[in-house]
């Protein structure tokens, strides 16, 4: 479903003597439309009913666009994290007029009795907004793990497929699979600081999305699986071989490189996540969103915007952790060799502009056995660029691993 969306219109009263819409003037309309979205939905009154009340604990708010008197924003509300007494709500403010993303903001609330003492979280809130969804995913269901709450969609039954998306993206790039595949048990996590998982301010690296992932195995009752990552999930996966060796019967690299980053590109990681601190997401939605995908993609703008949501909605603490996580990566090259006594396989998009497919294709001859299947028309995001091809290549591997 949509989430929450509401519109308000910008008054003159509301801006500074430059005429633009001031920043408390915006933190007013991020809590109006909260109250607008409980109308809405469970009722203004829900927290009355029910004997809490919310306090925020947390606010963060990147200011990205001005907004003009007369301009009309609209205001979508998204639950990232739901705990116990706790919940974090993302909010996104966007100018009609031209479709420019205003403002983001995320907001950590602590529900209180008239004591002020810590009260479970409504339960009309929690089912209202995640019946909503905030990926395009309506199952997800949720896991703590290594102390951070992960957003995990699961489907089927069978050989079980954990798959792990790149950046900066979620797990609906793996839509289409978790609709379509057939005989597999699938497992499509948020990473941490991604999608609908929590985004803390420290402890990210290749290690500690690796970590997650085993946790979260563990919690499934999952002791093997056949591991496919995406790009930086590639990076993860190459970990998670380091690391949980035994626990993986099958490898699925898809638009991914094994070597480390070189100077520049480390240079690169550092200017992004400078740029995303300064000027938020859409710094990162900028620089990256034409060359995710192939010409003939960047010409489906349905795909197009799709793609641009998803970034739109990763929050900035979990690019600059991320980027950070890239940069030191250890180089994987040496692991390729070892690989022969596992079913691996390789996929490249035809057109990717991120990774060629010959520097893919030398990855793949460094693995003894490796398969590789070059999806014809597709750039970076294979995954969604040409969906029914992927999965029906990953449907294929799928039935040779025992």
């Amino acid at each position: 479903m949509t989430p929450p969306e509401v519109d308000f219109t910008v008054y003159p009263d509301e801006c500074d003597t430059f005429g633009h819409l001031n920043q408390a003037s915006f933190l007013s309309l991020f809590e109006r439309a909260r109250w607008e979205m409980l109308s809405r939905g469970p009722g203004m009154d829900l927290f009355t009913r029910t004997g809490s009340w919310p306090v925020v604990r947390k606010t963060v708010v990147d200011y990205l666009a001005s907004a003009l008197p007369g301009d009309v924003l609209r205001f979508s509300q998204t639950l990232l994290h739901h705990g116990r007494t706790s919940f974090t709500m993302r909010q996104t403010a966007r100018r009609l007029r031209d479709d420019t993303l205003v403002a983001t903001g995320e907001f950590v609330m602590v529900c209180v009795n008239p004591e002020g003492q810590p009260v479970p979280v409504p339960e009309a809130l929690s089912r209202f907004m995640e019946s909503r969804g905030g990926t395009g995913l309506d199952s997800a269901r949720r896991y703590t793990v290594n102390g951070v709450n992960l957003a995990v969609e699961l489907a089927g039954d069978g050989t079980a497929l954990l798959m792990v998306h790149g950046y900066p993206l979620d797990r609906s790039i793996w839509r289409h699979p978790l609709e379509n595949l057939n005989g597999v048990r699938r497992i499509a996590p948020d990473l941490r600081g991604f999608g609908g998982s929590d985004a803390p301010d420290l402890g990210y690296s290749m290690a500690t999305y690796a970590a997650d992932l085993a946790a979260l195995l563990d919690t499934l009752g999952i002791d093997q699986v056949v591991l496919c990552g995406m790009s930086m999930g590639g990076y993860v996966a190459f970990e998670f071989v380091r690391s949980h060796r035994a626990r993986v019967k099958g490898l699925v690299l898809v638009a991914t490189r094994a070597e480390a980053d070189s100077p520049e590109a480390r240079r690169n990681r550092d200017t992004a996540a400078a740029g995303a601190r300064e000027r938020g997401v859409s710094a990162v939605v900028e620089a990256m969103l034409p060359r995710l995908l192939a010409p003939e993609s960047n010409a489906n703008t349905e795909l197009v915007q799709s793609v641009r949501s998803m970034i739109e909605r990763t929050p900035v603490a979990g690019i600059v952790r991320a980027l950070a996580a890239m940069r030191d990566r250890p180089d994987s090259s040496p692991l390729l060799a070892g690989l022969g006594d596992i079913p691996v396989l390789v996929v490249a998009g035809e057109r990717d502009q991120l990774i060629p497919l010959a520097e893919i294709t030398r990855m793949r001859d460094a693995i003894p056995g490796a398969a590789l299947r070059v999806i014809p028309k597709a750039g970076h995001l294979v995954t969604m660029e040409q969906s029914q091809q992927f999965t029906r290549a990953l449907q294929d591997f799928m039935g040779l691993v025992k």
